[in-house]
C-alpha cells in the first residue's frame, strides 16, 4: 500500500465520476446513491457539495460555466451558482427503474453516458452521445452496466464496458462525427472483479478500477496489464488524473452492499485516494454545449 494517501474525510455510498477541470484547478466526483456532487479546490482543500434532487451517475464540467449531469431520469445543466437545473434530453424517462451511470466527454466535447436497470441489470441499457447542439443519440444498446468510457490521445478510438460481460471493448472512433464503429475485445477481467471507471494516460495506456478486485491496474494497447496498485478498499469505483501537472492519480470507491464484518475490515471503503502513478494524464475536455 505504500504511497496510496487518503483525500479529504468524505465517505461514499458509491463514489463515481471523478473529474478533474483544468481551468478550475478542482476535481470534481459524485456520491451516486447520496444524490450528491462534490468539489474539492486543489490549491486550498475546500470541498463544497450538491445535492439533486435524484441520483446522479455522471457529470463533466460545460465550457461556459456549470456543469452537465447524468441524473438518474435524465441529461441536465447544472449552474454551480445559482443551483438552477435545466434538464435537456430525457430518453428513457418512463422507465422508472433505469438510470444513467457512468459518462464523459469526448476530446471534442460531446458528453457520453450510458443507462442501466438499476434493479435487474437486464440488458436494456443504451449508451448516448449528447452533442453541443444538446441532440442526445443513441449509439450502442443491450448494455447491463455501462463503465470505462475513456478516449485515445489522438481520439481516434473510444473504450467502453458493459461491466457485467467482463471485458473492456474498443470503438473505432471518428473525432469529426462523434460516430463509431465496429468493436474489438481489448480487455478482459476475470471475476470476482468487474471493469468499472476508467481513464487514459498521456502514453495511450488505459487506466482501469476493478470493481471487487481491490485494485487498479494500467493496460497497455495491446490489452496487457502492465501494472497493478492494490488498495485497502475491495470496491474502487474509478480514476482520474488530477493536479497542475496531472501527474496524480485519484481514485473513486464505494462501501455498498459489504456486510458489517467487511466494512469493519476495510474501513476506508468509499474514501478518496490519491497515488503518484509515475506518468502523466490528459486534461479531459469540457462539455462545449
Amino acid at each position: 500500500m505504500t504511497g496510496i494517501a487518503r483525500v479529504g474525510e468524505t465517505i461514499d455510498i458509491l463514489g463515481e465520476g471523478p473529474i478533474w477541470d483544468a481551468h478550475e484547478q478542482a476535481f470534481y466526483w459524485v456520491d451516486i446513491r447520496s444524490c450528491l456532487v462534490r468539489r474539492r479546490d486543489w490549491r486550498t482543500g475546500a470541498q463544497h457539495d450538491w445535492t439533486l434532487p435524484e441520483m446522479v451517475g455522471s457529470l463533466a464540467v460545460r465550457e461556459g460555466g456549470g456543469l452537465i449531469l447524468a441524473l438518474k431520469s435524465s441529461i441536465a445543466l447544472f449552474d454551480t451558482i445559482t443551483g438552477k437545473l435545466e434538464r435537456i434530453a430525457s430518453p428513457e424517462e418512463h422507465e422508472l427503474d433505469r438510470r444513467f451511470n457512468d459518462g464523459k466527454c469526448d476530446r471534442q466535447g460531446r458528453f457520453w453516458a450510458g443507462t442501466m436497470d438499476d434493479q435487474s441489470r437486464t440488458p436494456c441499457g443504451t449508451l448516448y452521445r449528447v452533442d453541443p447542439q444538446r441532440g442526445c443519440v443513441a449509439q450502442v444498446n443491450g448494455i447491463r452496466t455501462p463503465n470505462s468510457l475513456c478516449w485515445s490521445p489522438d481520439g481516434t478510438t473510444m473504450y467502453f464496458a458493459d461491466s457485467r460481460a467482463q471485458v473492456i471493448n474498443a470503438y473505432p472512433f471518428d473525432p469529426a462525427s462523434g460516430e463509431i464503429g465496429a468493436p474489438r475485445e481489448f480487455h478482459r477481467v476475470a471475476p470476482p472483479a468487474i471493469p468499472d471507471g476508467a481513464t487514459v494516460d498521456a502514453e495511450g495506456f488505459v487506466w482501469c478500477a476493478y470493481y471487487g478486485g481491490g485494485r487498479v491496474v494500467r493496460i497497455a494497447p495491446d490489452g496487457r496489464v502492465v501494472r497493478t496498485i492494490e488498495l485497502p478498499v475491495t470496491q474502487p469505483t474509478s480514476v482520474q488524473f488530477a493536479g497542475p501537472d496531472l501527474d496524480v492519480l485519484y481514485i473513486t470507491t464505494a462501501k455498498q452492499r459489504l456486510t458489517p464484518e467487511k466494512l469493519a475490515q476495510q474501513p476506508l471503503a468509499g474514501a478518496l485516494f490519491a497515488v503518484d502513478p509515475g506518468v502523466k494524464g490528459l486534461a479531459e475536455a469540457r462539455y462545449r454545449g
